[in-house]
């Protein structure tokens, strides 16, 4: 039977069967959630099929795909173009995204990473004086958007494993964009707190009303723009995006930027190509874990940590009153120094940087990992004292990169009837991207957000008068920290479970520890959810406000981390395969997203 979410799920809309012309969508009367920034959510038990989602209206249109007869691809179709207009600020069809599928037999990843215009290079975000642009004056510009590879990789991953139509997989995005949709809390929250978003005309216009008050928390929103845009999109394939009017204005808003013009061009768009890569499949006692391969840095760091710990024994117990205790907290964070100092020096594209030994999987040697966690103390924490490892030998020696932000994204887990898997992570990077809506010269209200996913390049191109293997260059994908995952039972290869998270650089700790506390804590998918995150990106150790317990604290203080409370807006999704053979899905309490299936 169909699992409710908190009874705001209709039971009276209507799903017909598959016709020739695809399926019969009618879109559900779903109000928002209340305004909240951390809503207790139950989990949900399906027996055949699930679908997990950032936004409620986004899981109900993979949910009657699904039930119309579709698979886990095709859902994730139609889940991702709902999304790209009910969650703008985290992804869309002006961004990237990489995406994991499993057939039954085989996984394969597909990249849809963003690519850098043909007239980038080294220096695209230094000033006239050679120095780093500030942050946010990168982002909000068209020097930071990068060629949207999402459209074009989720159409050669249809192409080779859809079974209903393109075109009628965007009905459900098509639909909400014409008949409107209720503004959610986050979305509304979102454009009040974003102060650059307000500078691009366009978005101005459509997102706010009279002295820059945001559109309200349940108001019905239009966007006909957008349903212009996917119906040609629907009809076309990517060539719709890539080429033509709806380029032209692409390219058009990226270089006439008020302040820092881009320079894309037409034949950017036209020649950007999705790529099939091999995921990597990492043994982890009883289980198999896949995750993608660079120009994601999330697999390999999330297994780096994951790997050390189980080299380290434990301070003491791993839970203390529902949270996780100092002694593996420290643990956890000292590791993820000593992989995140690895990450900043060799991880980058593979079609620019060799890995080191020419194999990634030297960074998840057993015994590299082991002489990697004999440098944590279990006394004293190392702070900013992490130093890069020597995995194997390298043609070039690249300099550690310095820290600097990464934001945004959303993730969609499904497991279809036959077994059939997708973890899927996209984004346009911060939220809002670049700040530039455009509305691909049709005249109407509304469009689509471009990525500022080029600022995930390292501003800085060499230190020390070596090259930083992540700098800009034309035509490379810039690393990211997007860690969709599958999971696997070693002995037997069945699927245990679908998992991925947004949150910038943040998504490798929120992964790493999820996947702890499924494996080892024995917590089902929404109890390892909602644990409190802590997170370290250098020095300084930021903990989830409120959420442990003062001896906790303290304990990391002796340690001596340098603890700071802040939110940590994870956005977790993860769907698992219970002993039964039926499913459990969790959905993170800090968002609006939710798990539907059968």
């Amino acid at each position: 039977m169909l699992r409710h979410w908190k009874n705001l799920w209709p039971l009276g809309f209507l799903l017909l069967p598959l016709s020739a012309a695809g399926f019969s969508y009618e879109a559900p009367a779903i109000s928002p959630e209340t305004e909240s920034g951390f809503e207790e959510k139950p989990g949900w038990e399906t027996e055949m099929f699930a679908v997990a989602a950032a936004n409620p209206l986004a899981a109900d249109a993979g949910y009657q795909v699904l039930k119309a007869g579709g698979n886990a691809m095709d859902a994730a179709v139609a889940v991702q173009m709902v999304l790209a207009l009910v969650e703008p600020q985290s992804s869309g069809i002006g961004g990237g995204s990489f995406l994991l599928h499993f057939d039954g037999a085989n996984v394969q990843a597909f990249d849809g990473r963003e690519t850098a215009p043909a007239a980038v290079d080294e220096d695209l975000f230094l000033d006239v004086q050679g120095e780093p642009l500030a942050f946010m004056e990168a982002v909000a510009s068209g020097l930071s958007v990068g060629v949207p590879g999402t459209l074009k990789m989720l159409e050669k991953a249809h192409s080779e494993h859809g079974a209903l139509a393109w075109e009628v997989l965007f009905t459900p995005a098509i639909t909400l964009a014409e008949e409107g949709f209720e503004v959610s809390p986050r979305l509304h929250e979102s454009l009040a707190s974003d102060e650059a978003l307000r500078n691009d005309p366009l978005a101005k216009a459509f997102y706010y009303q009279g002295e820059d008050t945001p559109v309200s928390v349940g108001e019905t929103l239009k966007n006909p723009a957008l349903a212009a845009i996917l119906r040609q999109i629907a009809q076309h394939g990517s060539h719709a995006l890539h080429e033509g009017a709806i380029a032209k204005d692409l390219v058009e808003r990226v270089n006439t930027h008020r302040h820092r013009p881009g320079e894309m061009s037409l034949d950017d768009l036209a020649e950007y190509d999705a790529l099939s890569r091999e995921p990597l499949c990492t043994p982890w006692l009883q289980w198999e874990v896949c995750g993608f391969p660079p120009p994601s840095s999330g697999h390999l760091t999330v297994m780096q940590i994951l790997g050390m710990l189980d080299q380290r024994s434990m301070l003491e117990a791993p839970l203390d009153d529902g949270a996780p205790s100092g002694g593996w907290l420290h643990q956890f964070l000292e590791v993820s120094r000593l992989a995140f100092a690895d990450r900043n020096r060799y991880i980058a594209d593979p079609a620019f940087v060799d890995a080191p030994g020419d194999d990634w999987n030297t960074l998840l040697a057993p015994a590299y990992l082991a002489k990697r966690a004999a440098l944590v103390s279990s006394e004293k924490s190392m702070g900013n004292g992490a130093e890069p490892g020597n995995p194997g030998e390298l043609d070039v020696s690249w300099a550690v990169a310095p820290s600097q932000p990464e934001y945004g994204t959303s993730h969609i887990s499904i497991v279809d009837a036959d077994g059939r898997a997708v973890a899927m992570t996209s984004s346009i990077e911060q939220a809002f991207g670049s700040r530039i809506l455009a509305d691909g010269d049709t005249g109407l209200a509304g469009g689509y957000l471009l990525n500022n996913q080029l600022t995930d390049f390292s501003f800085v191109p060499e230190v020390d008068g070596k090259l930083v293997a992540n700098r800009a260059e034309a035509g490379k994908r810039p690393r990211s920290s997007m860690s969709p995952t599958l999971i696997f039972e070693r002995e037997s290869g069945e699927l245990v479970g679908s998992l991925g998270s947004p949150g910038g650089a943040a998504i490798i700790h929120y992964t790493a520890r999820t996947l702890v506390a499924l494996r080892d804590w024995g917590l089902n998918a929404q109890e390892a959810l909602n644990l409190p995150h802590a997170i370290t990106l250098g020095d300084r150790v930021f903990v989830e406000a409120d959420s442990f317990p003062e001896e906790t604290l303290d304990a990391l203080e002796d340690y001596g981390h340098k603890v700071t409370q802040r939110e940590l807006t994870s956005g977790l999704q993860v769907i698992m395969r219970q002993d039964d053979g039926t499913l459990f899905g969790g959905a993170d309490p800090r968002r609006e997203g939710v798990v539907m299936g059968e």
